[in-house]
């Protein structure tokens, strides 16, 4: 959000552009990493038209704390979200909530207020509790695959590759060259999300959790999971990877499934 010149930075903005001035929705559903369902078995949605930001970070300087993001949520557009989930069997749980920054940081760079605003309701929806459960998060994709046909757009937040622990061991020192486990989960992630869209592809999106380095690359699958769900909503569009970059114990890759017209 503040690092402009991190390469993640216009990559996250030509994004925000391409939505605004191509896709052009009614309306944004989006899945972050940072908000699991509290009960079992169970997807939370945000019915609230007022999302205030959720500080939901640690131990930074005073100004994060102070950071704001305009934005509305949609009453009707949580409701069919509601709908489409209990259509394919799904417990939901309504609740009032802010956005926490898992949407908010990308957002604000990709849809800046300034200079290229969204003007679209968002409304988050939440991962499962269990986020070792990669078919049930592929499930809940394909469950809100059809409101892409109401010209709701489904973005899923998360990271390739996050380990945190690491990156503070590494900041304090080190060349800063990727660690071997960030370039090859990044790279299988890569394999997987581009597999023919299918049983295979979702196969293989679930065997990312049992390998050898998953958990070097993932210690939690929090920021991995929401991608299945991405895989989910595809349905039968192919998934391709748009940028990446593996630094230290992170992975910032970036996905489209789907194509966007001219």
């Amino acid at each position: 959000m503040y690092e402009k010149d991190h390469p993640v930075y216009p990559r996250l903005q030509a994004i925000g552009r391409e939505i605004t001035g191509k896709v052009k929705p009614k309306a944004i559903v989006v899945f972050s990493a940072h908000w699991q369902a509290e009960a079992a078995n169970t997807i939370e949605v945000n019915v609230s038209e007022q999302e205030p930001l959720i500080y939901d970070y640690y131990g930074f300087p005073k100004h994060y704390y102070l950071e704001k993001y305009p934005n509305r949520g949609s009453k009707e557009v949580a409701q069919r979200v509601v709908d489409v989930l209990g259509e394919a069997g799904i417990r939901t749980q309504e609740v009032e909530r802010g956005l926490d920054h898992g949407v908010f940081v990308p957002f604000k760079v990709m849809f800046s207020p300034e200079e290229n605003p969204a003007n679209v309701p968002i409304v988050q929806v939440s991962l499962f509790d269990d986020d070792t459960d990669a078919a049930a998060h592929i499930r809940l994709g394909r469950a809100v695959e059809k409101l892409r046909d109401e010209n709701i757009l489904i973005i899923v937040s998360g990271m390739s590759v996050h380990n945190l622990r690491h990156l503070m061991m590494l900041r304090g020192g080190g060349s800063g060259e990727p660690m071997p486990y960030a370039v090859s989960f990044d790279g299988a992630l890569k394999d997987a999300v581009e597999t023919a869209p299918g049983q295979e592809r979702d196969k293989n999106m679930i065997g990312l959790l049992k390998r050898p380095d998953a958990r070097q690359a993932h210690p939690t699958f929090e920021h991995l999971i929401p991608i299945h769900i991405g895989v989910g909503a595809a349905g039968n569009d192919s998934g391709k990877q748009l940028w990446t970059l593996p630094e230290m114990s992170m992975g910032w890759a970036q996905y489209r499934f789907g194509h966007v017209s001219a």
